[in-house]
């Protein structure tokens, strides 16, 4: 049985996921109040495998360090991403006044990557636009979506390196692939159903 924890942390309410499958455990996005996170991690009693950043900007890799200081995992970003982790320009931390630098990935992502932990398999799907390298996380039953798609909006474009029209793009491959029933886990604010998303998202009726 899989376990999926979100936590919302920091002053822009970053959702970092932690999942287990059997014994192991991979945490996505871990931004910010890493003694909290790493807490949680603690608790669920298993061995930490990977990091995922969805993409590099400050607010999904913060807590990057501190992660990789306390356990003996992997950190995975795609690799268009891999210079935001080591330039505090491009990773965004100047606008949040102070300079970041993450250790560097210890895996390279590219699209259609399968990653596997216990009996669950994620597939790696780039979706740029909000970033290069942005990805989406594509499991059975649900979908981790980073900044690229929301609950009821999408990511910017207008960070450096983002691309409004690669944006729109990635927000059509996804709405081809995602199924009704499956639970999308994004970046920020509320998770659901596709088939509610699609609703009330209005970025997926112009696509």
């Amino acid at each position: 049985m899989n376990e999926i924890i979100r936590l919302q942390v920091g002053e822009v309410l970053t959702n970092t996921y932690i999942i287990k499958s059997k014994n192991e455990i991979i945490v996505i996005d871990p931004a910010f109040e890493s003694e909290r996170i790493i807490k949680e991690i603690k608790n669920l009693k298993g061995d930490i495998k990977y990091i995922i950043n969805t993409h590099g900007h400050i607010d999904h890799i913060s807590s990057n360090n501190d992660l990789l200081k306390e356990f003996n995992c992997q950190l995975l970003i795609h690799e268009l991403d891999s210079k935001l982790l080591i330039s505090p320009e491009k990773n965004l931390s100047l606008l949040f006044g102070y300079s970041y630098i993450s250790q560097q990935a210890d895996l390279l992502l590219k699209d259609g990557d399968k990653i596997k932990i216990g009996d669950l398999e994620l597939k790696v799907i780039h979706t740029p636009g909000h970033t290069e390298g942005s990805i989406s996380l594509y499991g059975d039953g649900f979908i981790f979506t980073g900044d690229t798609l929301f609950y009821d909006s999408i990511g910017r474009s207008d960070f450096p390196g983002g691309d409004e029209k690669k944006l729109f793009e990635s927000l059509e491959k996804l709405n081809k692939i995602i199924k009704e029933d499956q639970i999308v886990y994004p970046g920020h604010g509320d998770f659901g159903y596709f088939y509610e998303i699609k609703k009330i998202n209005p970025f997926l009726n112009i696509i």
